[in-house]
């Protein structure tokens, strides 16, 4: 009998670095046919990770080139399957299911597909979470750090904002899901932000809505209002979006509280810092610390735990006294960021001890 192509297709998923284990239940299974049909799953569980052109897939899995294109293009609409150019064309690969393949449907979810996700979620996506180097990593409110310090594009919000062409926002599928399930928080949902470095790449797009520059930094002012913590992809080129995450909605950051996992999130290069002299012990910054990092002390004095504090620098602006401020960390906490996706794709498959010829 032959195998089950969501089952296939699931074997397939976890090869790739960022992984989508089994359950005890088949639950990834039942999540994966709420997404692709059977056709699907089975050209998917076929592909490759690097890019390959329809007639290249066609004539290595025996499907007819025209019909296997015309899925390939179908799937890469819907977000499920990967698209770029190649120097023979168009060319098609694997996804991964976090970060990819989920978060692109937000124009689609529904209660059905949302409780499938809480249920893989609360069974399998630990296993995500718990391997360096972490999918996400946080980068500060930028008027947070001190002005006098040196902060490199990748760990500055606005700049890799300014570095964009394109400018785009889209609901967070994370908010969308909780509140789908019934459990939904009070944060902004409008807030999760696209970059593209090709102009005008958002305009008529069906769930992207295009943003001007300004819009968009507006829109990150408008989070970190609220308390959002930025966060993004976990290297240093190639950012094409920016979350805006919470502790009990962000499938990353609530890892932590539903999860009882530490360092879901790669922390910024920065750490909170207290001037004791203008500290007035109001507690005002506790509730804004998503990490549990700020406490008051006998002296009613907040202090930082420099082990918990992330770097986000979300608690700063809302210090009337003006006592925080980010300040860099000591150059043998800070762990370097991989320079791009393939290093922080090959640092990850080391640690899961994958052999990415598999899927290469």
């Amino acid at each position: 009998m032959e195998e089950n192509p969501y089952k296939k297709l699931a074997e397939r998923l976890d090869a790739l670095p960022n992984g989508f284990p089994p359950t005890g239940d088949g639950v990834e299974l039942r999540l994966l046919a709420a997404i692709f049909t059977l056709e699907e799953a089975a050209l998917t569980a076929h592909l490759k990770f690097l890019l390959e052109t329809p007639t290249q897939i066609a004539a290595r899995t025996g499907g007819e080139s025209k019909g296997v294109k015309n899925i390939l293009k179908d799937m890469a609409r819907r977000g499920l399957i990967r698209v770029g150019r190649t120097d023979e064309g168009l060319g098609y690969g694997l996804m991964p299911f976090v970060v990819g393949i989920y978060e692109a449907q937000i124009g689609r979810i529904d209660a059905e597909l949302a409780r499938l996700f809480e249920d893989y979620y609360q069974q399998a996506f630990g296993q995500v979470l718990a391997v360096a180097p972490q999918v996400h990593r946080v980068i500060p409110v930028n008027e947070t750090v001190r002005v006098d310090m040196e902060v490199h594009p990748y760990e500055s919000v606005t700049a890799l904002v300014d570095q964009a062409q394109s400018w785009g926002v889209i609901d967070c599928i994370c908010r969308k899901q909780k509140a789908l399930i019934g459990d939904p928080c009070g944060h902004p949902v409008d807030v999760c932000l696209m970059l593209h470095k090709r102009p005008e790449a958002y305009n008529g797009h069906p769930v992207i809505r295009a943003l001007t520059h300004d819009e968009a930094v507006a829109t990150l002012k408008r989070a970190a209002d609220a308390g959002l913590v930025h966060s993004v992809s976990n290297d240093q080129k190639g950012t094409h979006y920016i979350c805006n995450c919470c502790t009990c909605s962000c499938g990353i950051l609530r890892g932590m509280a539903d999860l009882g996992i530490a360092n879901v999130v790669a922390r910024s290069a920065f750490v909170n810092q207290v001037d004791e002299s203008l500290c007035i012990g109001c507690e005002d910054c506790l509730s804004y610390c998503q990490f549990d990092a700020l406490t008051m002390n006998d002296d009613f004095v907040i202090e930082v735990n420099g082990q918990r504090c992330v770097g986000c620098g979300v608690c700063v602006p809302f210090c009337s006294s003006e006592a925080l401020l980010l300040v860099r960390r000591p150059a043998d906490e800070v762990k370097p960021t991989p320079a791009n996706i393939i290093e922080w794709g090959r640092e990850r498959a080391t640690a899961r001890g994958l052999d990415l010829s598999r899927i290469l």
